[in-house]
């Protein structure tokens, strides 16, 4: 869709072992409104509107359509899955499909990152305004990773591993009961749910290597995508797709090609999850230069 971009890249090697990505988003001055997906990423997530309050927005179970005006500019970044509770010194489970102020949880630091954004002439300087704010956050819990169970259970539960949720806390030496506490406490959601989650992750990155390779995800390779990918046939994947995005992948995945033609860049979230598969694939748009938010 014209008139917005959206561009990721890698967090500061500080936070790696905390941020998976860190983004600005554009809506462009006297453009529509543009509808905006948020979809289930199994990430707790730290965004924030050029002048106003940064807000956590907690792990998603379905998609939250937001309408961001024309002139926005979006600043965020999103938590390895465990590492907001790490960060925050405290379950998420509460914060499991809401959002909340940032100033509820870490007070006045909160709202200073909120004026560093605003005041922000660049990119780096808006994204660095809340690497600071999870630095400072971290350095009062003395996180700097995931709970080691947690980081441990999502990369067993990756679709390529075709592990069962109750064989991973099996080999984690935890109970059924107390695996899906963990989830709960550390992720927001259970075992089950991250997996399904994970699995869409992977299909999605699957999807923009064949966009950025000219192919079309959504024709008649959709099938064996899906196969690829760790679903047991095409009807799998369109029931889960329609409950994480609302849509069916024919329909996402065609609204993902029309905003990647606009400049969307996904590559920071998307080319771990395929290295981790011992796949290699380029996106398109990856090597985009952003402009500064004063642009």
């Amino acid at each position: 869709m014209a008139g917005q971009t959206y561009t990721e890249r890698p967090p500061a090697r500080r936070l790696a072992a905390l941020v998976t990505t860190t983004w600005v988003q554009r809506i462009a001055p006297g453009s529509p409104p543009y509808p905006q997906r948020h979809l289930p990423t199994g990430g707790v997530e730290l965004r924030c509107v050029a002048g106003y309050e940064p807000r956590v927005a907690g792990v998603l179970t379905g998609p939250r359509l937001e309408l961001l005006p024309a002139g926005t500019a979006v600043v965020g970044l999103r938590f390895r899955p465990g590492a907001a509770a790490a960060v925050l010194g405290r379950p998420v489970a509460d914060l499991t499909d809401v959002v909340v102020d940032a100033a509820d949880l870490w007070g006045t630091v909160a709202a200073a990152a909120g004026e560093r954004v605003a005041a922000a002439t660049s990119d780096g300087a808006a994204v660095a305004a809340l690497e600071d704010l999870v630095v400072t956050a971290a350095a009062r819990t003395g996180a700097t990773a995931p709970e080691p169970l947690i980081a441990e259970a999502t990369r067993r539960l990756m679709p390529w591993d075709a592990a069962e949720v109750g064989a991973v806390g099996t080999e984690l030496y935890v109970s059924e009961r107390g695996f899906r506490r963990h989830c709960l406490a550390g992720v927001g959601i259970a075992p089950k749910a991250l997996q399904r989650i994970l699995r869409f992750q992977a299909f999605l990155a699957r999807s923009q290597v064949a966009l950025a390779t000219g192919d079309d995800p959504a024709g008649d390779g959709l099938a064996r995508l899906a196969v690829d990918t760790g679903y047991a046939d095409q009807a799998h994947l369109t029931r889960e797709c329609v409950r994480l995005t609302g849509v069916t992948p024919r329909a996402f995945l065609r609204g993902a090609a029309e905003t990647c033609a606009c400049g969307h860049d996904h590559s920071a979230s998307y080319t771990p999850l395929l290295r981790a598969a011992g796949l290699a694939g380029s996106f398109k748009n990856a090597a985009r230069s952003a402009p500064s938010l004063a642009s």
